[in-house]
């Protein structure tokens, strides 16, 4: 499936800088946000933290208007509310079956954690060391199969290291783009913005974070990545969303507690 041209670098996008410094939280936010550029009618699912529902929200208040969010329940949101708070405008109930029939349609782009993650996007959720006796036991591979197979699908990882880039996961839960992957958009990080626009589907640097180099982005990763030859930085957020996230979508700063800088 053809990606949307997706913004990574602050040379893509006209920003007007916040007044105030800005947090690698929110770099973070604006990244994961960026995710769903392009998506239309499509509902939003921000998994596993404050960062992903906050960039679903973000993106939504901001430059794609019309993105579907819910409240993370079974309720889609006529408004736009504060993380941890109850809507004030429902626009429909999202039972179960519903929100099914959304995935096996190619209807929800979803944003996902990952313990494990390999060079072509397959990602672990379930276990880790041998499935038959492993060392630790995880999620299981809940609904990554069907997600990462029908919808878009992209990856937060608040803590990029090697313990999470690796050269093979222990178990594929989501698939890689060598493994039929239908829309693997990209992948962030505490660190940095990555891809899979290469000939192979291989992971590629697309972004680095204010403040991060390259090198520091090689050494966190446990496998060979692809680098072109001029890394853009990753663009920080404008006066607006800096607004947005600070004044509308998240005042208590959760989104602080979960970005390693």
């Amino acid at each position: 499936m053809t990606q949307p041209d997706v913004p990574v670098s602050r040379a893509d996008v006209p920003v007007t800088k916040p007044d105030a410094p800005v947090s690698r939280a929110d770099v973070c936010v604006v990244a994961c946000a960026e995710a769903f550029r392009g998506d239309g009618e499509i509902l939003a699912a921000g998994i596993g933290g404050a960062v992903t529902v906050l960039a679903a929200r973000l993106a939504r208040m901001t430059f794609e208007p019309d993105l579907l969010t819910h409240d993370g329940v079974c309720l889609l949101t006529g408004d736009v509310p504060a993380l941890g708070e109850r809507p004030e405008v429902v626009e429909g109930w999202l039972p179960f079956r519903d929100h099914l029939w959304l995935v096996l349609n190619g209807r929800r782009h979803v944003m996902l954690g990952a313990s494990q993650i390999d060079r072509f996007g397959n990602s672990n959720i379930s276990c880790i060391g041998d499935w038959a006796r492993p060392k630790a036991q995880l999620l299981g591979v809940r609904g990554a199969p069907g997600n990462t197979r029908c919808d878009p699908t992209s990856y937060w990882i608040p803590r990029h290291s090697p313990k999470v880039f690796v050269p093979r996961v222990d178990l594929v839960s989501g698939l890689g783009t060598d493994r039929g992957a239908h829309d693997l958009r990209r992948v962030v990080t505490n660190l940095a913005v990555l891809d899979f626009r290469t000939p192979d589907g291989s992971m590629r640097l697309a972004s680095v974070h204010p403040g991060v180099s390259v090198a520091d982005v090689v050494a966190a990763t446990g496998f060979e990545l692809t680098v072109p030859e001029d890394v853009p930085e990753t663009r920080e957020p404008s006066a607006e969303e800096s607004r947005l996230l600070k004044e509308v979508l998240d005042p208590r700063g959760s989104r602080e507690r979960e970005v390693a800088a």
